[in-house]
């Protein structure tokens, strides 16, 4: 059946491939193929090479094993539960628990359980990222192995290599037919990611069948191409030949690498010993027990373990990873005391933290009928983060002239292979490949970011939709936020993608409407420990507002505050804003109190902070009892009537938008002041 080292080697193996057939068989869900196939590929990297203390699955200089085929999750957990890996709990803290038991095991895919259908970052302890969207996992692995050459460059010294873990994903036919693997694949190659591998399980068969429906590029030289060391094993079951393809990643300095295995996977036959059980479903009670008959393993006993192979992982992966841990816990205490400011900033990082004063010495923008583009109030701002947070770094899609996204400080420099010390990054024309990177690097402490058009960011929509469900602080700064892109038209003109970024669950959409709401904007972003946030500027100048007339951008923070109001405090009617179209409302807020019409302006750059806020706090910036009600924004009304109720008003875009300068588009889509007073007049009745 296979070539083994030892009866204990084959064991084990055959323990991890017969909890993952119980498991999927006790769910009546899932897919045990690919495990069963994987097996010995994942046992003799797990054994052999991988850099884990189970007992310490947190520590910071582990090698990373990502699960990008994460239809396979029962792989992970059987060997999780097999490591007997610990749980860590919600503050930190390594407990006595397993991280996945035997009896979480046979709650594979149920409800509360840690054992997901996929494989979902804190909510296992050892799942490294969240997958199972096929890319994902390989474009967060180029991150992660991005963070180890930064923290490397960074933070090593003659004596002191504190970082230098390598990062290996499994990943499969499908993640390398899905264009973000293949964005990130070019990202790695072009910055020489040495401590990077993949491991391409090349079954040639996906859902619909065999790959030939569709696929029949050669992996190989593709990968040869984006500048990969490329090594092939002709058989999964072959542990030397895998062994030997691991040694040869290893000797690689100079190129990520590509290990392409040939295994075999099947729908079902009467006897599986020579293949890997069915892809996507249960293999049936029959079909299991002979199976197990052929691997000479108790044919009725369900989620059966020998000792055997536990004491196999225990003696491996076990002894190996808490030897590295303890040599470098000690070589981290002896650096703390030569270098105890960068260790300061180490353990900042391990912990998800900010240095102190990160905050300090914020810009203040003077009131200015002219102003800036809040992209251009944006780049001041990030460099003045930047400034004070040192591992704050991030790029663009090929974009920073326009985002103004770079880091400016003499130092900062650009990452690249020749500098893994630089924290300008250029991601090229790869938006979905670079918000996968940066899920990946902010997954290893660094505060990442991207940064590209708003409109573009329907291409990178999965990753940050990842990112929310993970909960890590990733922040894409998207400018160019509207029909004021001008001339460039509708291909270029976001109009629905603020709605759509709105219904992200647990991600914090912030549009700002002046330079000194921008202060704000950045400063709640990075105050997330738990949730991305995408900033959302603009091409255009916008006015800066008198601050001595109108309420302080602090509010800012609040999500939604009281601009400008009526005397004595009670309006008649409320005037919401965002971004570039604040300065309309205030405009007609002016316009409408000339009139005598009690008017309050209320910015709102962030919804979702806004609903952070107590009830009361709500209640007293929008009270329930004034219906008269107009928002404004250039863009779609979804989104907006949880505010506006069914007496308001909106003042937006049910259209694309057009080529032509950016005064004209806005005057020709109706989004001008004399309507937002039209507007407010006629909710008013």
């Amino acid at each position: 059946m296979s070539t083994v080292a030892s009866d204990t080697t084959e064991l084990t193996i055959n323990a991890i491939r017969t909890l993952s057939m119980d498991g999927v068989q006790a769910a009546n869900s899932g897919h045990p193929g690919t495990p069963m196939a994987l097996a010995p590929v994942a046992y003799q990297l797990w054994s052999s090479v991988l850099r884990y203390d189970p007992q310490a699955p947190h520590w910071a200089n582990r090698d990373r094993y990502i699960l990008s085929c994460g239809h396979a999750s029962m792989l992970l957990y059987s060997l999780l539960h097999l490591a007997e890996v610990k749980q860590v709990d919600d503050s930190g803290k390594v407990t006595p628990k397993p991280s996945v038991s035997l009896d979480a095991l046979k709650d594979f895919r149920q409800w509360g359980s840690v054992t997901p259908g996929h494989p979902e970052f804190r909510h296992t302890t050892g799942v490294e990222t969240t997958t199972g969207p096929l890319g994902q996992g390989c474009g967060n692995s180029v991150g992660m192995a991005i963070a180890s050459k930064w923290m490397g460059a960074r933070y090593n010294r003659p004596g002191y290599e504190l970082f230098d873990y390598n990062v290996y994903a499994q990943c499969s036919d499908g993640d390398l037919m899905e264009g973000v693997a293949c964005e990130a694949a070019s990202l790695a190659g072009h910055l020489k990611l040495s401590n990077l591998c993949w491991i391409y399980d090349d079954n040639n068969i996906t859902i619909e069948g065999d790959t030939d429906l569709a696929f029949s590029e050669d992996v190989g030289t593709r990968f040869k191409g984006l500048g990969w060391n490329v090594e092939t094993v002709d058989d999964a079951n072959d542990l030397d030949a895998l062994g030997k393809a691991y040694d040869q990643f290893a000797k690689c300095n100079d190129a990520p690498t590509l290990i392409i295995v040939k295994s075999i996977i099947a729908w079902g036959s009467p006897n599986m010993a020579d293949t890997s059980g069915a892809h996507g479903s249960p293999l049936g009670d029959e079909e299991i027990r002979l199976t197990k008959e052929a691997y000479n393993w108790p044919a009725d006993k369900k989620f059966y373990v020998p000792d055997e192979a536990y004491e196999s992982f225990r003696s491996t992966l076990g002894e190996r990873g808490k030897q590295s841990r303890e040599d470098w816990e000690e070589l981290f205490s002896k650096y703390s005391g030569e270098f105890p400011e960068l260790a300061a900033e180490v353990k900042s990082i391990n912990k998800g933290e900010l240095p102190e004063g990160w905050d300090a010495d914020l810009p203040e923008f003077p009131a200015d009928a002219k102003g800036m583009a809040s992209r251009a109030s944006g780049g001041k701002v990030l460099n003045a983060f930047a400034n004070n947070i040192p591992w704050m770094l991030g790029g663009s899609a090929d974009l920073a002239p326009s985002t103004k996204t770079l880091i400016d400080a003499p130092e900062a420099g650009d990452f690249q292979a020749e500098n893994y010390g630089g924290r300008n990054f250029h991601f090229g024309i790869r938006e979905h490949g670079m918000a996968a990177a940066v899920n990946g690097m902010t997954l290893c402490g660094l505060r990442a970011y991207g940064a590209t058009f708003f409109v573009f960011s329907d291409y990178l929509r999965p990753s940050m939709r990842l990112s929310a469900i993970m909960g890590v602080p990733a922040v894409q700064v998207f400018t160019h936020d509207s029909i004021g892109v001008g001339e460039d038209g509708p291909t270029h003109q976001p109009v629905e993608q603020m709605a759509a970024a709105r219904a992200i669950p647990g991600l914090v959409v912030i549009r700002p409407g002046d330079a000194n709401e921008v202060v704000y904007a950045w400063h709640a972003a990075l105050s997330q420990k738990s949730r991305p946030s995408a900033l959302v500027l603009t091409r255009q100048n916008l006015p800066t507002l008198d601050r001595t007339k109108y309420a302080p951008a602090s509010g800012a923070k609040q999500g939604g505050y009281i601009l400008a109001d009526a005397d004595g405090g009670k309006p008649d009617v409320i005037l919401m804003a965002t971004g570039s179209e604040l300065s309309l409302a205030v405009e007609a807020y002016e316009a409408l109190t000339a009139d005598g019409v009690k008017a309050r302006v209320v910015s709102m750059p962030s919804f979702e902070l806004f609903e952070d806020q107590p009830e009361e706090y709500r209640e007293q910036v929008l009270p329930s009892s004034v219906t008269a009600r107009v928002g404004v924004e250039a863009g779609v009304r979804q989104g907006w009537d949880r505010y506006l109720g069914n007496q308001g008003g909106f003042v937006g875009m049910d259209s694309f938008g057009a080529s032509a300068p950016a005064e004209l588009v806005f005057k020709e889509m109706g989004i001008t002041t004399d309507h937002v007073v039209a507007e407010a007049k006629r909710v008013m009745g």
